[in-house]
C-alpha cells in the first residue's frame, strides 16, 4: 500500500500544483496567518492601486476548514487528477490552458453579470474541472453519497441540486458549469464539427510546463 507521500507525488502537477494551493492557502487563513482581505476580488482595488493579484488569489480560497471545502478539495484530487491523467495526458500545458481560459471567463462573467459577481471563486474553478470531466467520462458510475447511483454525466446538476438544498451558493457553482460548457465547446466540440480550433493552446504556455514539473514543485 503506497503512503501519502508516494499518493500526493504521484498526481500530475497542475491539478497538484491547484489543490496545494488551495490547501495551504485554508490553512493560513485557519492559523490566522492570511487575512482573505488581501486576497479577495475588488476590480476597483485591481485597477486603481493596481493590486494584480486579487485576479489570481481569490480563486485559491475555498473557505475555512468545513464539509464544503473537504468536498471541494476532494473534487479536485478526484474529477481534476483523472482529467489531467486521462483526455489531458502528456498535455500538461493544454490543462494548464484550460484553467487560465477558466479563469479569465470567470472574471469576464462576474465583472459583465452582476448576478455572477462574486469576490472569491475557487468554488467555480472546481465547479468547472467536474463540468469538463463529466463530458470526458460521461458513462462513468458514480455514487452520489451513497445512496443514489447515476451517471458522470449527470454529476454537476445533481451536485448542484445537492449543494443548494443545503445552502450552498447557486450562483458559484453554476457559473462554473456555464464555464465549463463554454470551454468544452470551444475547445472539444467546435473543432470536431469543423476543424477550427479558437482556444488553441498558445505557444507561450508551453515553456511553463518546466516549471510544472514534480521536481521543481517544492511546498
Amino acid at each position: 500500500m503506497s503512503s501519502p507521500g508516494d499518493f500526493y507525488r504521484s498526481l500530475p502537477p497542475v491539478t497538484k500544483a491547484y489543490g496545494t494551493l488551495c490547501f495551504l492557502t485554508t490553512v493560513a487563513y485557519q492559523l490566522h496567518l492570511l487575512n482573505p482581505e488581501w486576497i479577495y476580488l475588488d476590480f476597483a482595488l485591481v485597477t486603481k492601486k493596481f493590486q494584480i493579484w486579487r485576479l489570481f488569489t481569490n480563486f485559491f480560497f475555498l473557505g475555512g476548514f468545513s464539509m464544503a471545502f473537504g468536498i471541494r478539495i476532494l473534487m479536485i484530487a478526484r474529477y481534476g487528477v483523472q482529467l489531467e491523467q486521462g483526455p489531458f495526458a502528456k498535455r500538461t500545458a493544454d490543462f494548464l490552458w484550460m484553467m487560465i481560459v477558466s479563469m479569465i471567463t470567470c472574471l469576464v462573467i462576474s465583472l459583465t453579470v452582476p448576478f455572477f459577481n462574486s469576490i472569491f471563486m475557487g468554488g467555480s474553478l472546481v465547479f468547472m474541472l467536474l463540468y469538463v470531466w463529466s463530458r470526458e467520462f460521461p458513462s462513468s458510475k458514480v455514487s452520489l453519497m451513497g445512496l443514489v447511483s447515476l451517471q458522470g454525466f449527470w454529476l454537476p446538476w445533481a451536485l448542484l441540486l445537492v449543494n443548494t438544498m443545503f445552502g450552498a451558493p447557486l450562483m458559484s457553482d453554476l457559473l462554473g458549469i456555464i464555464v465549463g460548457h463554454a470551454y468544452y465547446f470551444l475547445a472539444v466540440l467546435h473543432p470536431r464539427a469543423t476543424g477550427q480550433d479558437y482556444l488553441k493552446t498558445p505557444a507561450w504556455v508551453y515553456p511553463l510546463n518546466y516549471f510544472m514539473l514534480p521536481r521543481n514543485i517544492v511546498f
